[in-house]
């Protein structure tokens, strides 16, 4: 017993500086020492789950450390790793416990950590990424899945993946498709094919498209008029992508036209279904000449409507090319923003300054120089609003409540009659998010309001099926 307080002692003085310090050799010897002594291993034990739930939480909880959380946790992981390899012999039960303890502090911040793990995977598989070959990317990806593994609100990891992968893939931002393709089996290894059913559409969405421009540029070659425009069309199934609010743009005629055309074509291949032009999502290259020479760019849709003003005319007001493209307000200003105040200055701002304001005026830059022949326009970014975050989990939890409902609907069915807490123990074996009681209850009297089940009369604390 004495020995045994000993050793509480030196845990409790030593256990976590060793950890900190990185002492391998010393942890080395504490773990044989412990292990000769009748219920040291648990001693050891319990210091170690609780060394990684302190540690882990530290890293966790605190919104400063947002940016690196990711980072900081993968580190981490490595390091326990190493720990257990080295000092405690792979010994399954430091495993488990490690495993346990991950799971319980990562979900002490609920969403959080999922949407940024999933952040931290769009940054790699962003093409730019020039840090990993294609071998590093993948055990960077296999580490990445571990993490991802101890969290509970995995949709919540889902909604953010599949948002970064629609601007990847629309944008032609990946890194490598091979990494996109084996990141996305790993996810349907570890979730299932319901889960990644909308992601693999995405991708499967991208190579139709493909296919349907093949036949869209021979249909074009039998045109009387096939104009001096190269349209290229992604079509996307609107199940499969995130929403997009629609942003209705004044195009130059010739676009229009062209829309028509690809509309008559599309339609007499597909008939019975409505096309919706994402006009946020549009880019193009524009070739343009100035006095040192031709030069192309690469620009979104917006960015195109304001250049192609400066073919009709040599100067513009901010409310003139408001009026003239139908671009709403505050994108205006970023796209202004973008070729009169950034690195590509293409047009000229009167009077100078970083921000937009009604009175100013546009000018073609015509003496523009660049070494480069083709330049791309970075539209300025809007940093994701804490809006826009939270637009994307109120999709998530509205999400969660359908299939809260379906669960409860599901099991009612088939069991009729059924107790509260019997109802509540299956649904919560169904489910593959966290619920708390409370809402569970709303759920359970929402169904009852809109007749799908009823207290019963006798006994309140059970329900019936109403058929």
């Amino acid at each position: 017993f004495c020995l045994l307080r000993i050793m509480c002692f030196i845990l409790i003085l030593g256990f976590d500086n060793l950890i900190n310090e990185n002492r391998i050799a010393d942890l080395t010897l504490l773990c044989q020492l412990f292990s000769r002594v009748k219920g040291g291993q648990q001693l050891l034990l319990q210091s170690w789950g609780e060394y990684i739930k302190n540690f882990g939480t530290a890293i966790v909880i605190n919104p400063e450390k947002d940016k690196d959380m990711v980072q900081e946790l993968l580190d981490f992981k490595d390091k326990m790793d190493h720990i257990i390899e080295v000092c405690f012999q792979k010994n399954e039960k430091f495993i488990n416990l490690m495993k346990e303890s991950f799971e319980t502090f990562i979900n002490k911040r609920p969403n959080k950590p999922a949407e940024l793990i999933a952040k931290h995977v769009d940054s790699k598989l962003r093409a730019g990424n020039k840090e990993a070959t294609d071998e590093e990317l993948e055990r960077i990806l296999d580490k990445i899945m571990i993490i991802f593994r101890f969290i509970h609100g995995k949709d919540v990891f889902e909604a953010f993946y599949k948002k970064d992968l629609a601007k990847r893939l629309l944008v032609g931002k990946s890194a490598s498709v091979d990494a996109e393709k084996s990141m996305l089996s790993k996810l349907k290894h570890e979730c299932g094919a319901a889960f990644t059913s909308k992601l693999e559409g995405m991708f499967k969405d991208m190579e139709l498209s493909k296919d349907i421009m093949v036949h869209f540029k021979q249909y074009m070659q039998n045109q009387s008029d096939p104009g001096n425009i190269d349209l290229t069309v992604n079509i996307l199934t609107m199940g499969y992508w995130p929403t997009y609010t629609p942003m209705d743009v004044l195009l130059p005629p010739e676009m229009v036209k062209l829309q028509e055309v690809f509309k008559t074509f599309y339609l007499g291949k597909h008939s019975g279904r409505k096309l919706q032009w994402q006009t946020s999502l549009g880019h193009a290259v524009l070739k343009a000449e100035f006095k040192e020479g031709k030069k192309e760019f690469q620009v979104s849709l917006f960015q195109t409507l304001v250049l192609l003003m400066f073919n009709e005319g040599d100067e513009f007001g901010f409310e003139e090319i408001k009026m003239a493209t139908g671009i709403e307000d505050s994108e205006l200003r970023r796209t202004l923003q973008s070729l009169a105040c950034g690195k590509a200055r293409v047009l000229n701002k009167s009077p100078k300054g970083k921000d937009i304001e009604d009175g100013d005026k546009f000018t073609f830059s015509g003496d523009f120089k660049h070494k480069l022949f083709r330049i791309k326009i970075n539209q300025i970014q809007m940093k994701e609003t804490v809006e826009e975050q939270a637009s994307t989990t109120e999709r998530v939890f509205q999400d969660r409540q359908y299939q809260i409902d379906a669960a409860i609907v599901r099991i009612m069915k088939m069991r009729k009659t059924l107790s509260h807490n019997l109802l509540v123990s299956e649904v919560y074996n169904q489910l593959k998010f966290p619920v708390k009681p409370a809402d569970l209850k709303k759920r359970i009297e929402s169904l009852i309001d809109r007749d799908y089940m009823e207290r019963d009369k006798e006994n309140p604390n059970q329900y019936n099926y109403i058929a």
